[in-house]
């Protein structure tokens, strides 16, 4: 008899929203089922690689306008422009709580949908769960941390009935 894999316990989530710019069409619930999502997508990939479980996730998204967002991308990464998603990854403290901060910055956001013919909703949760997945671990600095990086934002958003960002 085949054994059975014992059932995914997604970690606590603590989400903060702040919104420093007006963003009606990203209510908390919104951001909140998107980050669960990329929450339980990192738990079953842990699970599956045979790693410890997380037991909880903090988390901060921040909106915010074009000049905060190239002032943080300036300050923390020496890049004088706004981008659509910048991360702060905290680790994971003695309780097993992992942290991070994601901030989204709107206008690069809607910019980007708009120029690549994509719904703003698929293209915010796809950085959504980018920056939920950088938060947690995850980067794309060589091509074989990106390749898994992006296997799994597309197992993700493809849960969420979000088609693969990366395909034209």
């Amino acid at each position: 008899m085949p054994m059975k894999k014992p059932a995914i316990m997604s970690p606590d989530l603590s989400l903060a929203v702040q919104y420093a710019a007006p963003a009606p069409e990203l209510p908390r619930w919104r951001l909140r089922r998107w980050a669960m999502q990329a929450v339980a997508g990192i738990a079953r990939t842990r699970q599956d690689g045979g790693l410890p479980a997380l037991r909880s996730v903090a988390l901060t998204i921040r909106l915010v306008e074009a000049g905060e967002g190239r002032r943080l991308n300036r300050e923390f990464r020496g890049k004088d422009y706004a981008t659509n998603v910048l991360t702060f990854e905290y680790g994971m403290d003695a309780e097993g709580c992992a942290s991070g901060d994601i901030v989204l910055c709107l206008p690069v956001l809607r910019n980007e949908a708009a120029e690549q013919g994509k719904h703003i909703l698929a293209h915010a949760a796809h950085l959504v769960v980018h920056g939920v997945l950088h938060a947690l671990g995850y980067d794309h600095i060589d091509d074989e941390d990106a390749l898994a990086m992006e296997a799994l934002e597309i197992d993700i958003l493809g849960r969420m009935g979000v088609a693969n960002p990366y395909q034209a």
